[in-house]
Formats: C-alpha cells, sequence, structure tokens
C-alpha cells in the first residue's frame, strides 16, 4: 500500500515541481524514478529499490505487478495517452500549417528515422530491427516538452510557429510510425521476415485501421443521438477505448495501440458535439497516468541498463542532437523564408518527450520478454535521449535565442477574453495590424464565430489552468477582458496579467463604475472603455459592425475628437495608432504625447466633424 500511494504522491508533486520551474513534467518524473528505483540499491542497506515495480520470485524482486501485470498496465495506460494524442489532430491544421512544416513532418521524421537508425546499428551493434525501432522512437518531439520552452522566450513569429506545430502535429504521426515499425518487428520475432510474418503484419494493420475507423466513427454516432448520458460520457468513452483496444488485440496480438492511435485521429476529425469535453478528460487522466507511468518506467530499470549508457551511446546522442536534427531540419527548411539563424535555432529545439519515453518502455518490456536481441537496449537509449535533449533545450535555449537573435523585444500578441461581437470585430481588426490574436471564451458558439472569421479562439474558463497551456498564447502581451462579467474580467487580469500582460492588461468597467454607485468608483488605470460597459459595446457593435482609423492631425483635434465620439452613442474610441504602435485609449488625454500621422481608430458609426 505505501509503495502505490508513493508512486501517486510522487507524480503529483513531480508534476508540481514541473509547474514551479516551468519545466517539461517528464523531467523531474523520470528523475524522481531513478532516485526510488535503479540508484536506491546504490545506499539502501540492502541494495533494493525504495520502489520496485515487478514481482518476481525467480528474480528476487517483490514489488507490485506479478508476472505480465507491468506490461498490461503500461500498454492500456499507453493507448489512452495515444488516444488523447489521436484527438489533437485535424487535418485542417495540417494543411494550414505551410510549406516549410509540412516539408519538417515529412522530410525531417525521415531523416531523423533513417539517420539515428544507421547511427545506432554502427554505434551500438544492435540489430536493424532494434535501431531502426530506436529511431522511430525519437522521431517524436511533442507539445508538453517544446510549450515549456517556448512560453519562456519571446521569439519570433516564424521560428515559434515552426516548432509550435512540429510540436503539435508530430506527437501523433511519430506515435503511429513508431507503432507501425514495431508491429513489422513484433510480427518478425521469432526469425526473419517471412512471408507468415509479413501476413501477420498485414493483419495488424487491417485490424488497427479497421477497429479504429469503426470505435470512432460509433462513438460519434452514439453521442450524436444521445444514447449516452452526459454524466457517463467521459467514462463511456474511456470504457470504449478500452473495449476496442482489448478487442483489436485479440483478433490481431499487439493491433491495440495502433487501433487507438487511429481512433483518436477519426474521431478528432469528426463533427462530435462533446469532443472538448472528452478532451479535458482524457487531458486530466493522462497526467494521473503519466504521472504513475514514468515513475514506474523508470523505477523499473535496473543499474545494469544505466551502464548501458557509455561512450558510444554518448556519441550516438551528440550525432542526434548536432547531425541528423540539423540536417533534418534545413533539408526540410530548404528554399523557405526561415532565415539561417532561425533554421539554426530550429535545429537546435528538438526535446523528445513523453510519448517517446513511455512507447519505448512498452515495447522494451515487450520484445526483451518475447527474447529478441538488444531490445533491453530500447529503454535506455531512449530515456537517454529524452533526459539529454530535454535538459540541454531547457537550459540553454534562450541563450541561443539570444545569440542567434531570434528573439523579439517584446510579445505583440493580444488575447482578449471574451469573444462577444465587439470581441470579434475588434479581434478582426488586430489581426489586421499584423498582430496574433486570440479569443476566450466559455461559450463554444461564440468560439466557433470567432473562427468562422478567421481567428483564433479558445472554448476555456478563465478559471481553470487549461487556458495557460495553449500554444497559441506563447506570444502574447497585452489582455482585454471583455465579458459581460466583472467578476470574470478582473479574475482574468488578476490570474493571467502577469504572464499574458507585459504591453497592458486592460478590463472593461462594470455598470455601477460607469455610474460611480457608491464603492463602485472607476479605476485609474487598466480600463479598456472609460464610458462603455458590455452592453454599450456591444450594442454599438451589432448596430454598426465597422471599425474606422481616423488621421489626426494634433493634440488639440485629438482631444476634440475623442470628446465628440464619447458623446454619440453610436461610437465608441478604441485606440491611438502609430505606425505600428497601438495603445489603448487613456481617461486623460492631456499628458498624451501627439506624434505626426496619429491614428484614432473606433467601433461604430463614422463620425462627421
Amino acid at each position: 500500500m505505501l509503495e502505490l500511494a508513493s508512486i501517486i504522491i510522487l507524480g503529483i508533486f513531480a508534476q508540481w515541481i514541473a509547474w514551479r520551474t516551468r519545466v517539461p513534467a517528464i523531467l523531474p518524473l523520470i528523475l524522481v524514478g531513478l532516485l526510488v528505483g535503479p540508484l536506491a540499491t546504490l545506499w539502501t542497506a540492502d541494495g533494493s529499490k525504495l520502489i520496485e515495480p515487478i514481482y518476481s520470485v525467480e528474480e528476487g524482486k517483490f514489488g507490485l505487478f506479478p508476472g505480465g501485470g507491468l506490461f498490461y498496465f503500461v500498454s492500456l495506460a499507453i493507448g489512452i495517452i495515444l488516444f488523447e494524442g489521436g484527438l489533437t489532430l485535424k487535418r485542417s491544421e495540417l494543411k494550414d500549417v505551410g510549406h516549410a512544416i509540412t516539408r519538417l513532418l515529412i522530410i525531417g521524421s525521415l531523416v531523423t528515422f533513417l539517420g539515428a537508425g544507421f547511427a545506432a546499428f554502427g554505434l551500438m551493434g544492435t540489430s536493424w530491427k532494434i535501431s531502426m525501432l530506436f529511431s522511430s522512437l525519437i522521431i517524436v518531439t511533442g507539445p508538453t516538452v517544446i510549450a515549456p520552452i517556448l512560453r519562456n522566450i519571446p521569439l519570433t513569429k516564424n521560428v515559434a510557429t515552426v516548432l509550435k506545430w512540429e510540436g503539435i502535429l508530430i506527437d501523433p504521426i511519430g506515435a503511429l510510425v513508431a507503432v507501425l515499425v514495431f508491429e513489422f518487428i513484433h510480427s518478425g520475432a521469432g526469425g526473419e521476415f517471412t512471408t507468415h510474418a509479413l501476413i501477420e503484419f498485414a493483419k495488424i494493420v487491417a485490424v488497427g485501421f479497421t477497429y479504429g475507423v469503426v470505435g470512432a466513427y460509433g462513438l460519434a454516432y452514439m453521442i450524436k443521438k444521445e444514447w449516452i448520458p452526459h454524466y457517463l460520457l467521459n467514462v463511456f468513452t474511456l470504457a470504449l477505448v478500452l473495449l476496442v483496444f482489448v478487442g483489436s488485440d485479440l483478433i490481431a496480438h499487439e493491433s491495440g495501440l495502433l487501433t487507438v492511435v487511429v481512433m483518436g485521429m477519426v474521431l478528432g476529425n469528426l463533427d462530435v458535439k462533446n469532443l472538448k469535453e472528452i478532451l479535458d478528460f482524457k487531458e486530466s487522466l493522462s497526467v494521473l497516468l503519466i504521472s504513475i507511468l514514468f515513475i514506474l518506467l523508470s523505477a523499473n530499470m535496473d543499474i545494469s541498463q544505466l551502464q548501458m549508457i557509455n561512450g558510444n551511446a554518448i556519441i550516438l546522442f551528440v550525432i542526434v542532437v548536432l547531425v541528423i536534427r540539423p540536417l533534418g531540419v534545413f533539408l526540410s527548411t530548404y528554399n523557405s523564408n526561415l532565415s539561417f539563424n532561425e533554421k539554426l535555432f530550429i535545429s537546435w529545439v528538438g526535446p523528445r518527450g513523453i510519448v517517446a519515453a513511455g512507447i519505448a518502455s512498452l515495447f522494451g518490456l515487450k520484445l526483451t520478454s518475447d527474447g529478441v536481441p538488444g531490445a533491453e537496449l530500447i529503454t535506455p537509449l531512449v530515456f537517454m535521449i529524452v533526459l539529454g535533449t530535454v535538459l540541454l533545450n531547457a537550459t540553454t535555449a534562450r541563450l541561443v535565442a539570444r545569440l542567434l537573435n531570434v528573439t523579439k523585444e517584446k510579445s505583440d500578441g493580444i488575447m482578449i477574453i471574451g469573444a462577444s461581437e465587439a470581441s470579434r470585430l475588434i479581434g478582426k481588426y488586430l489581426l489586421g495590424t499584423e498582430r496574433n490574436v486570440v479569443l476566450v471564451d466559455r461559450n463554444e458558439r461564440n468560439v466557433e464565430m470567432a473562427k468562422i472569421m478567421g481567428i483564433a479562439a479558445i472554448a476555456a474558463d478563465v478559471y481553470s489552468d487549461e487556458i495557460k497551456d495553449s500554444f497559441e498564447l506563447l506570444d502574447v502581451g497585452t489582455l482585454f477582458a471583455m465579458t459581460g462579467s466583472v467578476d470574470v474580467n478582473k479574475k482574468a487580469c488578476e490570474k493571467y496579467g502577469s504572464d499574458y500582460g507585459e504591453n497592458g492588461t486592460y478590463r472593461l468597467l462594470s455598470t455601477a463604475e460607469l455610474k460611480g454607485e457608491k464603492g463602485a468608483g472607476k479605476p485609474p488605470s487598466g480600463i479598456f472603455s472609460y464610458h462603455d460597459d458590455y452592453l454599450n459595446i456591444n450594442k454599438v457593435a451589432s448596430d454598426y459592425p465597422e471599425i474606422f482609423e481616423k488621421e489626426i492631425g494634433s493634440k488639440e483635434e485629438l482631444i476634440s475628437f475623442n470628446n465628440l465620439a464619447n458623446s454619440k452613442f453610436s461610437s465608441i474610441p478604441l485606440f491611438l495608432k502609430s505606425g505600428n504602435k497601438l495603445e489603448v485609449i487613456p481617461s486623460d488625454l492631456e499628458g498624451f504625447e501627439y506624434t505626426e500621422g496619429l491614428l484614432f481608430v473606433y467601433l461604430g458609426k463614422e463620425l462627421v466633424e
């Protein structure tokens, strides 16, 4: 009981440490697992691990999972994690990411697959099967390791976009490649790839894709017909994923992982109204599973496996980081609009993550138990790549970015809390000023309407922490809180101002504040409009859905025109624009420094002086 409780407690503690230090969670999780596992044998009195995952009397291990229990738990946990990863892959995103990113996903992955495979074969003396499985596993970077690094560095738009989309899209793609390579190896595990082995591989692929597609469409149909009560939706989905996993595995042995990856990818691209709820549940479940999983997998390694990390393994790591990754990036981005320095930085940032480590451990366990020569090297080699790249990038990315001059002086993206009609109009205007704009609203209809207008939008609650996990907000430096609730607006400014308001945090006034009611005086700063509340600004946006720019010739004209706009219910002042500089109109323009070519930006009916 103590060991089971300790795994969960240590796992969540490691997740908290990752949150506090802003490093990928996989780093403290693996380190904790190594400390209570193989490294503990160096200082415990009897040379035993503090946490022993496997129970085996023959091997002298008295741990948690007897027989194949650990393998089955890892299989099901990885299956759930891969299903959640598959849900995030959208065909539309793949088409929209641009030529360079698409090539990076294809050419970059192929270079890593072939290059790392040849390097492992030559340096580690493993068979071609094990070498290519290793290389397929390190294709994956993943959003969980990229996001914490990018969130702390104000990168140029080109670099941030490439790394963001590579991290999002390569996770399920890389997992699918790794699963296919494993199935190919496993189908011929008893010897050479005979006709029978190839037939078995074809069977695995056929069953995996068939069951995955059928499972996805079946679940989507049941949700559409409302055959599943809302309170059972998440747990029913979990049960169905496990059913499809086990069912396909019974028909074609080891086809379960492929099945759930395909099921997630297909379901994620269907019009399922409750998909976000399913995804949120799977993300929460994945956090718990990942916390348990990586402590177990790290603890399961032995000192002998760690000792396999010899000089040749270090050379392999250096080749992967300094040769293979840059080669893949430069080939993929040839003739693109990326500068040489931007390509160099993208080459430097390639941390491997949770999917790589998790699947490596699973495959290592399975192939080792099947007696495949060299399989015991899979887990330590991949863990070396994961830990090495995460440590390297987390500690040096900022310095390298500055040396290569691929950082921006400040983040110019804008987040608007609330996706009402007025917010959408303002967001559309701001997009035209070449700024990244993201709208956040818990109302999914408002979010969808924003997306139809071409504005990035997130369906989220400001009281949750999910907003901070969004890649779309990496370059946000200004926050506008524009919901109909003063409490929500205040909470958004308080909670997210430090992360996303380096250039300013602004909110709408409440009706009580506008009227100057007792205890509700107007704050001196941080206000989007001193004359209009949520109802006023959205009424004008509905009646006169246009935004105008008026060139101002002097400071006196600026004050006069601002007073005119404020006196008209049909017009609302928004911004002062000078070149690419944009700022919210202050309450007192007397101290404002006028510059030639200044534009007065307002919403509503066009004003005629």
